[in-house]
């Protein structure tokens, strides 16, 4: 009975010190996060407006990593893409075959950024390596979301992740058509890429974009809970994610 009432006081003692803990923004980032415990969800969803990023690790390799330039994504995976095409089109595929399978690529592309918004990156965390981990995937665009240079996923984790998703649908499709597939896919994403930066740090004038942007910035600074679509609000009026407008909120 001592033995856990010993073991219940420690307990409370950790989280009082977890919810005590203050992160020193003028420090690395990553490895302070998980301290926060349970109140890191609450921390993360307090955004920092500033166009100057914070500093993530004390290496000056590993913060190099972390940090991208928007052109950098279509100068490195538009090649990629052209070539994943041409091998469906040497294999024997027409264009307009070709042009069909890469369209539906892209369709995949924008369920994966549906499912993975939603259920990777919006996971709720409360451990030392869940915060830190889910800061590194999601958590630091939350906290900095206009931070430029981490606004682009980063190549090398991109790379990395391609291997998988080539080979699901190289299981899932013929040789012939998992490159076009491919390709789409992956077109999709240089795609959501570049439109997540412009929906930031662009200033539209046409409608689309234009409520692009809104629907977009209301969910980092109204509704973070919904509105997972970054390309296109779609998946989330199929999935009944789609947050409410301002008016129907007041009429609640």
């Amino acid at each position: 009975m001592c033995l856990k009432i010993g073991i219940l006081r420690l307990s409370n003692v950790a989280k009082m010190v977890a919810h005590k803990f203050t992160v020193d923004l003028n420090k690395p980032l990553v490895f302070q996060v998980g301290h926060l415990g349970e109140s890191y969800q609450e921390w993360v969803h307090q955004p920092i407006v500033s166009k100057e990023g914070p500093r993530f690790f004390d290496s000056d390799f590993w913060e190099f990593l972390t940090r991208t330039a928007w052109w950098a994504i279509p100068t490195i995976w538009l090649p990629v893409v052209c070539w994943c095409i041409s091998m469906s089109v040497r294999m024997g595929h027409t264009l307009p075959q070709t042009a069909l399978m890469v369209a539906f690529g892209i369709f995949l592309w924008t369920f994966v950024e549906y499912v993975l918004h939603r259920f990777l990156f919006h996971i709720e965390t409360k451990s030392y390596w869940g915060n830190t981990i889910h800061y590194l995937l999601h958590g630091c665009h939350h906290k900095h979301p206009m931070d430029g240079l981490r606004l682009v996923f980063p190549p090398a984790a991109a790379a990395i992740l391609c291997i998988p998703f080539w080979n699901l649908i190289k299981f899932c499709a013929t040789p012939s058509t998992t490159p076009a597939l491919f390709g789409g896919g992956l077109l999709g994403y240089v795609m959501y890429d570049v439109t997540h930066y412009y929906l930031h740090h662009g200033q539209p004038t046409n409608q689309v974009p234009k409520s692009l942007k809104k629907y977009h910035l209301n969910h980092h600074f109204r509704i973070q809970n919904k509105g997972f679509g970054i390309t296109s609000a779609f998946w989330d009026r199929v999935f009944g994610t789609l947050p409410q407008t301002k008016a129907a909120d007041r009429a609640r």
